[in-house]
């Protein structure tokens, strides 16, 4: 008996995320030229060369692609930030300038984060000084912007909204924009608490703090992959349902930024076989054609550029931008 009430409210979460990945998404649905791509940080430590921001930038052309964030760091737990880790950052800026004219490279910053991990304690006032001290060095090679990755910020964490109040007044007073990327929201009201007691992991935030993240920013990604759906259908169907809570809550003249997972992996997590850049983009369309089909300020971010195939980019351009093209 246990088993079978237990299996109601699974069945009932299946049957919904299957609903929400079926229709036809509409042709309105598609790039507005405000996509982004996660760079790995290969492109900063000396590995890249010329010839690969050429090709990086032929693989980019005729794409949405407007923002690339590049892995600047880690910071260290306490904030600060070794510039030994990124020797070519200031060349990488000025040929991707150079070479991809219009397109905004931004620093990415990130870092594990307490109480889950041993690392970026966002609650102390002198880590969150240090990370912002951080963030306003690396502009000195010519980002265009900050783009903070810190993983797992738990929802309510009032030490991370702090952190992007400091950031942002920096990042206005030199003109330059501010970016995070965000865990997905919720999927059921409390949930986010409940993975906190039983498995210690802030997996989700509350629907309400991600809203006042992106007050407090002008683009926001989602992370919306990793998400231990077994089959391609509930996952399609829970990045419709993410797209759908995170377009409820942002402001109209933030960037909402979709995640599509352009990499391969098999564990308990991800499924390689149902999540894929295919999938995500159908349910991202799906949820922005329930809520606010011909938003602008909307678009996919792809992760990562070095796991990427030559299908995850065909299935982009075929799904995403080439929309904008047909008829």
């Amino acid at each position: 008996m246990f088993v079978h009430v237990l299996l109601l409210p699974v069945s009932a979460a299946a049957i919904f995320l299957r609903l929400e990945y079926t229709g036809t998404p509409s042709a309105q649905a598609h790039t507005t030229g405000r996509d982004a791509l996660w760079l790995g940080h290969a492109w900063l430590d000396g590995r890249k060369t010329e010839a690969d921001v050429s090709q990086l930038a032929n693989i980019l052309s005729g794409t949405g692609i407007k923002d690339l964030y590049v892995h600047t760091g880690p910071l260290e737990h306490d904030g600060s930030l070794r510039a030994e880790l990124s020797p070519q950052a200031r060349w990488f800026v000025q040929v991707a300038h150079r070479m991809l004219p219009g397109v905004r490279v931004q620093s990415w910053l990130g870092d594990i984060v307490a109480p889950e991990f041993d690392g970026l304690n966002l609650e102390d006032v002198a880590s969150r000084d240090r990370a912002t001290a951080s963030a306003n060095r690396v502009l000195d090679l010519g980002f265009d912007g900050i783009h903070l990755d810190l993983e797992p910020v738990r929802s309510g964490s009032p030490g991370f909204l702090a952190l992007l109040d400091q950031v942002h007044g920096m990042t206005e007073r030199r003109h330059v924009l501010l970016s995070a990327s965000a865990p997905t929201i919720d999927p059921l009201p409390g949930l986010h608490s409940a993975g906190l007691v039983l498995a210690g992991h802030g997996k989700w935030w509350s629907q309400s703090y991600f809203a006042q993240v992106t007050r407090r920013v002008e683009q926001v990604a989602v992370m919306s992959y990793d998400t231990a759906m077994p089959v391609l259908a509930l996952y399609g169907g829970y990045v419709a349902q993410q797209t759908r809570l995170a377009l409820q809550v942002t402001p109209p003249n933030v960037d909402l930024l979709m995640g599509a997972p352009a990499f391969w992996a098999n564990d308990l997590g991800h499924r390689g076989r149902a999540e894929t850049v295919a999938g995500a983009i159908r349910g991202i369309r799906l949820g922005l054609d329930r809520t606010t089909p011909g938003r602008k300020a909307f678009g996919v971010a792809l992760y990562i550029d070095f796991a990427a195939t030559p299908q995850d980019w065909a299935d982009f351009r075929r799904d995403w931008f080439d929309l904008t093209t047909s008829g």
